[in-house]
């Protein structure tokens, strides 16, 4: 049987274990070169839905531009998977030099 002291430390290995996790998440999400990417994707799609609006942008047109920023998304979040949550200096070249070819796309 477990004793007090076992159960406790038990206890505590866990939380701690969850915490540092959670952490080491928080800290991934938010990495500077990640989180300029995304801040720009999600400006992006800001001036889609303004370019929409304002109908200087068809549906389809939206759509298609969407389409390619969740593609864009997925290849950060795919990137960060294989780097322990952050991308590479090379790898964010990459995604702006994409996200280049949508910005150039919309408003035209």
């Amino acid at each position: 049987m477990f004793s007090k002291l076992s159960a406790a430390l038990l206890i505590a290995g866990v939380t701690m274990g969850l915490s540092s996790g959670a952490y080491a998440s928080d800290w991934n999400a938010h990495h500077p070169r990640r989180h300029e990417v995304n801040a720009r994707l999600n400006h992006q799609n800001h001036r889609i839905t303004q370019e929409r609006k304002e109908g200087e942008l068809t549906k389809g047109q939206a759509m298609d531009l969407r389409a390619e920023d969740r593609g864009i998304r997925a290849q950060e979040r795919y990137d960060a998977s294989k780097d322990g949550g952050h991308i590479t200096r090379a790898e964010k070249a990459h995604l702006n030099h994409e996200e280049n070819g949508v910005s150039r796309q919309i408003g035209q």
